[in-house]
């Protein structure tokens, strides 16, 4: 099965209303969600596969809504 953070093109994803219900995660909570090391979750931002805002200290954050679409079974 693919993963869903597939990109199908090399573009930035889209953040949309309702990836911003549940707030923001930082890096460290997303990747013990989808199990994987901070790094990658970083890479998957930088690579435009994750939407991420850059808080004014640098830090990423990802919205939650977006997050729990692509854990929860289709």
């Amino acid at each position: 099965m693919p993963s869903p953070l597939r990109p199908t093109a090399r573009k930035r994803a889209p953040i949309t209303d309702d990836d911003l219900v549940g707030g923001l995660l930082t890096t460290g909570e997303v990747a013990r969600l989808f199990r994987v090391d901070p790094k990658t979750v970083c890479r998957w931002a930088d690579q435009g596969r994750l939407p991420a805002i850059r808080t004014p200290g640098g830090q990423r954050r990802v919205p939650a809504g977006f997050v729990h679409r692509h854990l929860s079974p289709p």
